[in-house]
């Protein structure tokens, strides 16, 4: 039995210490007992069959429908930039981004810009004619692959910009329409060429090279682990030409890769089903983190009992419900040497499902069955992590906080009406079991604040009203603090996110008001996503910069059915910013 025990253990257990045990049994016991809801001691008398066989249900519930995913090992792509003219480069594809001013042609219907004009020469005029025959236009969206003799490369790519191209987005649209042309083409070596970039900046230069190698990682990605079968992608390297060389290049791109191996991450923990990424596998990827940076990573995953010592009722209410043991996850990144000039913590809502609880989801809209998604506030700040302590910047400390847990339903779960106490004293009347995921922020908010940090900001996919009040797209941000909405929002124009900042209106704080206890959990439908952030903010010190990101739009892409990676990019650009 314990040998069956031991081999259903998430790893971070197995490998913690316990100082109040030697033996190997009453380690696992004691952690088993400290981490699970039974209340039945495993020490004291041996389990009947009945009970040993609901403990092992129990602990592998994460094997819910023999579903694992399979160990893909995710493609690289070899980045290069070169100056060479691209006449003379060889390769299967040569890309070329264009606007829609570059595919303007003479009376003699020839091209007038100087890259496709060349381009045009060594192909004896078929770009030109096969363009215009193709209706290609340069307009954003638009992409033709041309196989034509003459050139290096066996194919030219035509990538529409739009009318013009200068935000990050533009030029990170374009790696990815440059990785699925490839894609189509089943190209190896791929060039990429901007038909104009006179005039361009070093710093922009930089910026676009970076932005074309982000886009090309994320272009390539697909998240085939729950498929039967899948196919690798043919793209292994990507030459970027005309954008200058040199070792802060080389620095860039490398910087584009960490940050979007990061997103991808953070992509595959969203995409993971609620029956594989248990509260316990979301603490595991947590602990492979630390592990694969232990020099400024280090992790403390704290189990239920611990968390009830720490007088977590608002979080502990919320995972009473699930048969899964909640894992208050706690990472700590510190540079290498150095001062700490910044101490910052970003906080994420892990909710690894929301069935809602007793006020269960249901109807057309309720969205239950991509609830795993409920998670997307821990995938940007555990993703974040994966990539700091691949790029290791100095002079500033983060702490990555997630309590994670389920929101489901049984005898012992929070029912309406019940109130909790959170860790700094203040009581809660659940009136919307379905509002949980502040109820979990709420500790995770004061424990931050205990690690003496000077910022905060916390994700979470929190309400349906943010998503009606700015779309799919769009992050609210909710904050006090003007200095730290200019950081944030200075990090997000380098990152391409789309933010917008909320109101933070006090007076509707009075449809949070209890008459039992010191607040309720929702205050109706009316600016729900401003009262919510409201609820958050009674459980920040005043004395510490905090915000809010309500990422509900952002986090899925509803048309493909797939994570976004949503929040990893401006987090690392934030901390950077901080760090310099």
């Amino acid at each position: 039995m314990v040998a069956t025990i031991v081999a259903s253990l998430p790893s971070f257990l197995l490998a913690s210490s316990v100082t109040h045990s030697s033996s190997t049994s009453s380690l696992i016991f004691n952690k088993l007992r400290s981490s699970s809801r039974l209340r039945f001691s495993f020490a004291v008398a041996p389990l009947c069959s009945r009970r040993a066989k609901f403990m092992a249900h129990t602990l592998a519930s994460a094997n819910l429908g023999l579903t694992q995913p399979a160990n893909i090992e995710n493609p690289k792509i070899a980045f290069a930039a070169k100056e060479i003219d691209v006449g003379e480069w060889k390769g299967d594809m040569l890309a070329v981004g264009v606007t829609e001013k570059d595919m303007t042609k003479d009376e003699n219907s020839k091209f007038q810009n100087s890259i496709l004009k060349k381009l045009d020469r060594l192909l004896g005029g078929l770009l030109a004619e096969v363009s215009s025959e193709e209706d290609f236009t340069g307009k954003s969206g638009q992409s033709t692959v041309l196989r034509l003799p003459g050139l290096g490369s066996k194919r030219v790519g035509l990538i529409g910009l739009g009318q013009s191209a200068s935000s990050p987005s533009a030029f990170r649209g374009l790696g990815e329409a440059v990785a699925a042309a490839a894609k189509t083409a089943q190209a190896n070596s791929v060039a990429v060429v901007l038909a104009s970039s006179e005039g361009l900046s070093n710093e922009s230069k930089l910026g676009i090279a970076s932005a074309i190698a982000s886009g090309a990682v994320l272009g390539i990605h697909e998240d085939n682990r729950y498929k039967s079968e899948s196919k690798k992608p043919q793209l292994k390297s990507l030459d970027i030409l005309g954008l200058g060389t040199g070792p802060e290049l080389e620095k860039k791109l490398k910087y584009a890769e960490d940050v979007s191996s990061a997103i991808v991450f953070g992509r595959e923990l969203v995409n993971s089903p609620a029956n594989v990424l248990t509260p316990a596998a979301l603490a595991e990827e947590a602990s492979k983190i630390a592990s694969s940076y232990s020099d400024v990573i280090s992790a403390n995953i704290l189990t239920a009992e611990q968390c009830k010592e720490l007088k977590m009722g608002s979080y502990l209410g919320v995972a009473a419900a699930s048969d899964n043991p909640p894992y208050f996850i706690h990472l700590c990144y510190k540079p290498l040497s150095g001062p700490i000039k910044a101490k910052l913590a970003l906080v994420g809502k892990g909710l690894t499902f929301d069935s809602g609880g007793y006020n269960i989801k249901t109807g057309p809209g309720c969205s239950i069955d991509v609830m795993k998604i409920d998670m997307g506030g821990s995938a940007a700040v555990l993703g974040s992590a994966k990539a700091l302590g691949q790029i290791k910047p100095p002079g500033v400390e983060v702490h990555f906080i997630v309590a994670s847990c389920e929101n489901m339903i049984s005898g012992t779960g929070m029912r309406p009406g019940d109130i909790l106490t959170a860790s700094n004293g203040k009581t809660i009347e659940v009136n919307n079991t379905d509002a949980e995921g502040r109820l979990t922020l709420a500790d995770a908010l004061v424990y931050a604040c205990n690690q003496g940090v000077e910022k905060i900001v916390d994700l979470a996919t929190l309400t349906g009203a943010c998503i009606v009040a700015l779309g799919p797209s769009i992050a609210g941000v909710f904050t006090p603090s003007d200095e730290l909405a200019k950081e944030v929002f200075e990090a997000s124009e380098i990152s391409g996110e789309k933010f917008w900042r909320m109101p933070l209106e006090e007076s509707y704080w009075e449809s949070m008001k209890s008459g039992v206890a010191d607040m309720v959990n929702t205050g109706g439908r009316p600016g729900g996503a401003i009262t919510a952030a409201l609820f958050l903010k009674q459980f920040v010190d005043e004395k510490v910069q905090w915000m809010h990101i309500d990422l509900a739009g952002p986090v899925w892409n509803e048309k493909k059915r797939v994570a976004t990676g949503f929040g990893v990019s401006t987090l690392v650009e934030w901390v950077l910013k901080n760090s310099s």
